[in-house]
């Protein structure tokens, strides 16, 4: 059955269902029960499930995430959410030594069935501790699975996988687009840890996940005006990365854009870079390049449009891919496409 959700609205109805669907499965969390939510995402599943099942926590979120690590050693399917991303970090203890680390400590007889939902990312114009894109970090640790969505179709069907994995998962969700609305069909199943290609392109490449995905496509809407084709993937899973997807549409295009709102100093793009690097080295026509956060905190959000990768960004390196002018060079490098 297909309907038309917002991303925000897709998650809740995924909870609902993963709840309806396995009396193990519990939510917790800062204000998810009786107010649903800062988003609204879980609006109505306390009133629906009862208490002892959507629970309302207190201001701690190291004590959220060890609880749930309690919950799952008693067989229970814990869902927490961290209301924002800047304030995951005083469960940053919990997450890497503990969580991420508990089935393979235990050669597989403890299971960690715990999904932390996490809404991520900037383009609200909210204040500190609230548009961040700390998915580095987590990305590093080894035993825990991040990923992510960029329409409410990939909401849904990635929330089902993550609860239903027998391995913890963080769900990154990007906050500004909670309100895209979009086709969600219930029925449909999604793996962890695969990525998609959006568009097909013979002339570059350009991965991306999450927010910034919206703005890729719109780049390869633009690029097409000029009879450049773009190959546009979104990786869903930042790990583990699906980097032979990548690969082959690299041995393809012989060109790679990169493109995440987190700053570009040890992150996604960084590793997924030195991978095409290591493998498909004689395919690149061009250094790869990336469009990204910069090296600094967050800033104030009347300026946040100049710190978030835009379209124009995006087709800037796209230019300096293809060696055309570009606003580094200023002059064309070599014929470009071809």
């Amino acid at each position: 059955m297909t309907e038309q959700l917002a991303l925000g609205a897709a998650i809740g109805r995924a909870l609902g269902d993963a709840l309806d669907a396995e009396e193990k499965t519990v939510l917790m969390g800062e204000d998810i029960g009786r107010l649903g939510g800062v988003f609204r995402v879980t609006d109505g599943l306390q009133a629906r499930f009862g208490k002892a099942r959507v629970i309302d926590s207190p201001l701690a979120e190291s004590a959220i995430v060890g609880t749930a690590v309690g919950m799952a050693y008693r067989g229970y399917r814990p869902v927490v959410e961290i209301q924002f991303d800047g304030f995951v970090y005083p469960a940053f203890d919990q997450i890497v030594t503990q969580v991420a680390r508990l089935r393979y400590r235990t050669k597989g007889q403890v299971r960690m069935p715990l999904t932390i939902r996490m809404p991520y990312g900037g383009s609200i114009g909210s204040v500190e501790h609230h548009s961040e894109s700390p998915e580095s970090y987590f990305a590093h640790t080894a035993g825990l699975r991040v990923v992510t969505a960029s329409s409410p179709q990939e909401a849904y069907s990635t929330m089902r996988a993550a609860i239903a994995s027998d391995d913890p998962v963080m769900f990154l969700e990007p906050k500004s687009k909670y309100w895209t609305k979009g086709d969600v069909d219930t029925t449909l199943e999604r793996d962890l840890d695969t990525a998609a290609v959006l568009t097909r392109g013979r002339d570059i490449t350009v991965a991306a996940y999450g927010p910034v995905i919206r703005t890729a496509l719109d780049a390869s809407i633009a690029a097409s005006d000029e009879g450049i084709e773009l190959e546009v993937i979104d990786l869903r899973s930042i790990s583990p990365l699906d980097v032979d997807t990548v690969v082959a549409s690299v041995e393809r295009t012989g060109r790679l854009v990169v493109a995440h709102e987190a700053p570009a100093e040890a992150s996604v793009s960084s590793e997924l870079i030195t991978s095409v690097v290591e493998r498909a080295f004689g395919a690149l026509r061009s250094a790869p390049e990336r469009v990204t956060g910069y090296d600094t905190p967050y800033p104030p959000s009347a300026i946040e449009g100049d710190y978030l990768p835009s379209l124009d960004r995006i087709l800037d390196a796209v230019d300096r891919a293809l060696g055309r002018r570009s606003s580094r060079t200023g002059m064309a490098l070599t014929g470009g496409v071809g």
